[in-house]
């Protein structure tokens, strides 16, 4: 569902004029929804050691580099992407149509790698996920 929602918004994006509040809405939707689809997929497929929502995973690797890189795999494929994002929005003009949605994507990035290392680190006192 959220894939066909992330088509949507990008097929009505690419027919709207991005300087009009329904072309600017597009854009950064196609942003929101493709952070969204990230943390769908990537939490269901990938682990972060420490968080409460990651799963263990079945079996852990013996060796301790590829055990590093299984716990901290969600991490590790954000910074890559995200690092491409922003290779990709250094290379467009900022103003253009779809520069302005890159520019948003590169933020949602952001925005998710900061949630997953936030909930590794801060603790609420009394909630379940906190323990």
């Amino acid at each position: 569902m959220t894939v066909l929602v992330l088509l949507t918004w990008t097929l009505l994006y690419v027919f709207a004029d991005p300087s009009t509040h329904w072309g600017s809405f597009f854009g950064n939707a196609i942003a929101d929804w493709t952070g969204l689809l990230v943390a769908v997929l990537a939490t269901k497929f990938l682990y972060e050691k420490g968080s409460a929502e990651s799963k263990r995973p079945p079996r852990e690797p013996e060796n301790p580099f590829l055990r590093g890189l299984l716990d901290h795999s969600l991490t590790i494929f954000l910074v890559a992407t995200g690092i491409a994002w922003v290779i990709t929005f250094a290379k467009m003009d900022a103003n253009s149509k779809w520069g302005q949605v890159v520019g948003n994507i590169v933020s949602e990035w952001t925005q998710l790698a900061g949630t997953v290392l936030l909930t590794k680190k801060l603790v609420e006192r009394g909630s379940k996920e906190s323990r």
